[in-house]
């Protein structure tokens, strides 16, 4: 069975998201499919693009999959719906986001699933917790530190420093 490498970037801002991330990272790692292997710091950031909400709590994760990138889409979207996420307004409130950011070196542009993610070079709370783990993950010609050098970091602040933060605010009947 071929596995294949991902990176998966993960956010929130309504109710618990430190908790819905974590709940979200232990679904995915308890696939026969899939497998966490690498997690960020929490993150605390300020909105972006809709700025009149509250603060997001963001992430990001590597994970092993046997799963096509479609097929990953589709077990990071069910888990967002396991856990209520309503698609209201772009860029708007959520509970919960799973965007896959890479999946090993593939590029690819469907209608569903444009790999690597289009905006996430732009994007200082993809890059920095990107950059714990994947520092030299290339993408579209530079690395993911060479990407942040220039992404605006402003306001983005750790909020746990732990690589297994993940493991710690799952609910114990997830573990």
């Amino acid at each position: 069975m071929d596995t294949h490498l991902a990176t998966l970037g993960l956010g929130g801002n309504i109710g618990d998201p430190a908790a819905s991330m974590a709940r979200a990272l232990v679904l995915l790692d308890a696939r026969p499919d899939c497998a966490v292997t690498q997690v960020s710091k929490l993150y605390r950031t300020p909105p972006w693009g809709k700025t009149d909400q509250a603060w997001f709590f963001n992430a990001c994760a590597q994970i092993r999959t046997s799963l096509s990138p479609e097929e990953l889409l589709d077990a990071c979207l069910s888990i967002e719906r396991q856990m209520k996420r309503e698609r209201l307004e772009r860029w708007g409130p959520r509970t919960i986001d799973i965007d896959v950011l890479t999946y090993g070196d593939l590029k690819q542009q469907s209608p569903t699933l444009e790999i690597p993610h289009p905006r996430m070079t732009g994007r200082g709370f993809v890059l920095m917790p990107l950059a714990d783990f994947a520092p030299g993950l290339s993408i579209e010609g530079r690395t993911v530190a060479e990407w942040l050098e220039d992404a605006d970091v402003a306001g983005i602040e750790i909020a746990d420093p732990r690589s297994d933060w993940w493991r710690q605010r799952a609910p114990a009947s997830l573990l």
